[in-house]
């Protein structure tokens, strides 16, 4: 029997030992952070309840919880993303300011005058999450597969419609550059989200769209669309995905990452990169993320940045040659 003075002993070493651990947290917050007590703001640049803002307060929750910090999402819509984007660039490079992007963080220089620059603006956190998409046609249509609704476009040039988000929306880019890859003449139809361009398919309005995985799977299971082709990520065994279609230039996929101001120091991007990394290997955020149609990417500092600076090129390219305008 262990006497009871020893007993007290190690109690009071325990105690000891939590209080210089408590002690240490601050000191350890301002290695990294300016200030001992700090609130990082994420900035959506869309409004709230859109799937930007959703992934933002899921990750902010994990993080918040996990790391004993105070995490606040913060929407700054306005201008396709202009508006928030342009906020974090002039935001202090310290770590407290934070901007989640997705593809018209890269796709806006190229239709628009800017007063920040994508790729030496900011600095690379990580790309959180990819968004997979479809191309459906209601379920009544004559279409059995994007061979078919191809074929119709080649021999009826201009008439068939394609409805998606934009304009100048990641999907509108991979319509355009589907179109040039398969020699085809269609139009696109723009819509200010996927739930308008979803019901412009289902009621006929338009032959076809490109639409988030999210919305459409369950119309497809139930029969009110049918699915011609998916991007690689999407969960459909029985549908094609474009590149076994031969398309395999044609990435539609929006993806959703997370920067920083330029100058921001490279042990608080570290930092904040572990963070966010860890948040989204959470099984209960894996969970959430796969019921909204997400899938986890994961790369973080240099190769976000190559992945960003790819899709750059990509987009730019595509506008030029579709000489897409920002309207």
């Amino acid at each position: 029997m262990i006497p009871r003075h020893h007993k007290r002993r190690r109690a009071a070493a325990y105690v000891a030992a939590l209080v210089i651990s408590a002690a240490l947290l601050p000191v350890i917050s301002r290695e990294v952070f300016p200030q001992p007590v700090r609130t990082i703001r994420i900035i959506v640049p869309f409004s709230p309840g859109g799937p930007t803002d959703t992934l933002a307060r899921i990750l902010a929750e994990q993080i918040g919880k996990a790391r004993q910090a105070t995490i606040a999402v913060e929407n700054r819509p306005g201008a396709s993303s202009v508006v928030g984007t342009e906020a974090v660039s002039r935001a202090a490079p310290d770590g407290s300011t934070l901007l989640i992007n997705s593809p018209s963080f890269l796709i806006n220089p190229h239709l628009r005058k800017l007063d920040y620059d994508p790729l030496n603006g900011f600095e690379p956190i990580c790309h959180l999450v990819n968004s997979p998409t479809v191309i459906a046609v209601v379920g009544a249509s004559p279409f059995g597969s994007l061979a078919d609704l191809i074929a119709a476009a080649r021999a009826r040039p201009g008439e068939l419609t394609l409805a998606s988000v934009g304009p100048g929306s990641v999907t509108q880019i991979a319509f355009e550059a589907l179109k040039r890859a398969a020699k085809v003449d269609m139009t696109f139809v723009p819509y200010p989200g996927m739930a308008p361009a979803a019901n412009a398919v289902i009621g006929g309005y338009v032959a076809s769209g490109w639409l988030d995985f999210a919305q459409a799977g369950e119309q497809v299971k139930a029969g009110t669309l049918r699915a011609l082709a998916a991007a690689a990520g999407t969960a459909m065994q029985d549908v094609p995905t474009l590149a076994a279609l031969g398309y395999r230039d044609v990435d539609p996929d929006p993806w959703f990452g997370v920067v920083a101001p330029a100058k921001t120091p490279q042990d608080t991007l570290a930092l904040l990169a572990g963070w966010f990394a860890a948040a989204l290997q959470d099984a209960a955020v894996k969970m959430r993320l796969t019921a909204l149609g997400f899938r986890p990417a994961g790369a973080c500092g240099t190769d976000f940045a190559a992945f960003m600076r790819k899709r750059y090129a990509e987009y730019g390219q595509v506008i030029r040659e579709a000489n897409i305008k920002a309207e």
